[in-house]
Order: structure tokens, then C-alpha cells, then sequence
């Protein structure tokens, strides 16, 4: 194989990564504000699944009277470590295919979770897929060493 095939391949799996980490970070700053627009949840149908959280997950009083702790830690786990991603991606740092292996692996821990939370559902279904394409091109695209 000719090294100017590969750069090519790399070039069009960066430009994924960019489109992925940019479409996950950018999803978790807008479902952080549709929390805090409606911290019940009733306006955006999520107040059953306030539910399932106060029923299954510790300290159900403190941190799940409404949706403003889980909007934290959405923006901050998935929001601002996905942007994180994309912007050294986009500034084609060399451990960038780290951040976006690291993302991949949180973000599919984070979903495995939504599963055993609420079930399967078509939204988490994609977004398990997305870590998993995360974690695939950051594999295949990392600093060889």
C-alpha cells in the first residue's frame, strides 16, 4: 500500500471523528439546556423517565428532583469532552485519536447504562453505535508508536 493512500484514508476518518465528536458534543449542550429550560422534564417527555432515575439510582432526593444535576453531568461528561475532541481533531493534535478513543469508551459506558436505566431505544441505540465508531477509527487512526 502507498503511504499517499493511507493519508487519504486518515484524512477521511479524522474528517468522521470531526463529524461524530462535533454531532455528540453539540447533542449534549442542547439536551443540557432543554433540561434546564424544563428541569421536570414535562415539556419534553421526560418526565416519566425522572422516574425510572428516582427509582433505580442513589440518593434519588438529592440528586433527582429534577433534571438540572443529570443536565450537569450530561454537559460535562459527554458535552464538553466530545467538543474537547473535535477541537483537537480539528487542530490535528497528535493525541487527538486518544481523546476520541477515551470519548468512545465513555460514551458507551454512559449508554450501557441508559440501557439498564430505560431499556433499549432507537436514540440510545445510535448513540452505543457512534462510541462504537469512535472507538473503532480512533484505534485504526492512532500514532503508531
Amino acid at each position: 500500500m502507498k503511504e499517499g493512500t493511507r493519508v487519504c484514508k486518515i484524512n477521511y476518518i479524522v474528517l468522521l471523528q470531526e463529524l461524530i465528536t462535533l454531532v455528540i458534543g453539540i447533542g449534549a449542550v442542547v439536551g443540557a439546556m432543554m433540561m434546564w429550560n424544563d428541569p421536570s422534564g414535562k415539556t419534553w417527555g421526560g418526565d416519566s423517565l425522572l422516574e425510572m432515575l428516582r427509582l433505580k439510582m442513589p440518593w434519588p432526593d438529592l440528586f433527582f428532583k429534577n433534571y438540572i444535576p443529570s443536565s450537569i453531568v450530561l454537559l460535562v461528561i459527554n458535552g464538553f469532552t466530545q467538543l474537547t475532541a473535535t477541537f483537537l481533531l480539528f487542530k490535528r493534535y497528535s493525541f487527538a485519536p486518544w481523546a476520541v478513543l477515551i470519548n468512545g469508551l465513555i460514551l458507551m459506558i454512559w449508554i450501557i447504562l441508559e440501557w439498564w436505566l430505560f431499556g433499549l431505544n432507537t436514540m440510545s441505540n445510535i448513540f452505543f453505535v457512534l462510541g462504537l465508531i469512535e472507538v473503532i477509527s480512533a484505534i485504526y487512526h492512532r500514532p503508531r508508536v
